[in-house]
């Protein structure tokens, strides 16, 4: 099961990965391989999609930034509820249409 991580220790990991990318002129692999042995064996991987969605969510990268990402899980989950509604509703619709008074 995936270990949940605070939004605190987020950002400092990845301040952490700025600041070794920056001083040491690395790759941002090597920068997440050595932050995530420093910071007790996170997986470099994961480091690296935070750091690399924290990239997108400042513009520094072209992607989906986290906010339009639940904005569009938001409206995907309203527009098939809406849907089911209409369904109820055409169904409903043509029952009543065809009892006879």
């Amino acid at each position: 099961m995936p270990q949940k991580y605070t939004p605190e220790f987020k950002a400092r990991a990845l301040k952490l990965i700025e600041e070794r990318v920056r001083a040491e002129q690395c790759s941002a692999w090597v920068a997440c391989t050595a932050v995530g042995e420093a910071l007790g064996g996170i997986s470099p991987h994961t480091l690296r999609n935070w750091w690399k969605q924290d990239r997108v969510d400042h513009g520094e990268a072209p992607g989906l930034s986290t906010a339009e990402a639940e904005e569009i899980k938001k409206l995907r989950r309203e527009n098939l509820e809406l849907r089911r509604a209409n369904e109820i509703l055409r169904k409903a619709s043509a029952f009543f249409a065809s009892v006879p008074d």
